[in-house]
């Protein structure tokens, strides 16, 4: 089984288009995609979660 593919929150940052500081204000009230914590600190964002961000993300526009 393939494990998923992880993003860097760079990468994230750059294809949702925001800035650290606005990531981490919607971080705090609970509406960004989740990050996980490696070991070495590093945070990584899954495809899956941030695919299933962007979706709700449209449903709420709706």
């Amino acid at each position: 089984m393939a494990r998923p593919k992880m993003l860097k929150l760079h990468e994230v940052l750059e294809e949702i288009e925001m800035s650290r500081a606005a990531f981490y204000r919607m971080r705090a009230r609970g509406q960004a995609p989740r990050l996980r914590k490696l070991p070495n600190g590093q945070l990584r964002v899954s495809r899956a979660d941030l695919d299933a961000w962007w979706d709700r993300c449209e449903q709420d526009a709706a």
